[in-house]
């Protein structure tokens, strides 16, 4: 069975940062790409940031470039999400996704809510 366990969400003043972790199960984490996507509220689901399964290549939305840093460890099966310099509009439930050719595999999500 398939697991992705996001943490690290919580409040923060504008300015400040969190690191995200999203821990995988039950695939073998190397061989997937990964991204993180985030739902502001009453807004539809974004992607944040992408890596491919190699590493070689990462995209990060214009909102969040040079502020959020992507980055994987394939030997804890761990991605995770740096975000420095917050503002009010990174508030958001923010998702772990792992995905391939075949499977798509989510997260329950973890709230960043960063006051102003």
């Amino acid at each position: 069975q398939v697991h992705l366990v996001e943490s690290g969400g919580g409040v923060v003043q504008a300015g400040g940062s969190l690191r995200l972790s999203c821990v995988v199960s039950g695939v073998t984490f190397k061989e997937y790409a990964v991204g993180w996507y985030r739902r502001p509220p009453g807004m539809e689901r974004e992607l944040v940031a992408g890596m491919l399964w190699s590493a070689a290549t990462t995209h990060y939305a214009d909102s969040v470039k040079g502020r959020f840093t992507l980055s994987r460890d394939n030997t804890e099966n761990t991605a995770y999400l740096q975000m420095n310099s917050l503002k009010s509009e990174d508030t958001a439930v923010y998702y772990c996704n792992v995905n391939n050719r075949e499977n798509d595999y989510w997260g329950q999500g973890t709230q960043v809510t960063v006051s102003s």
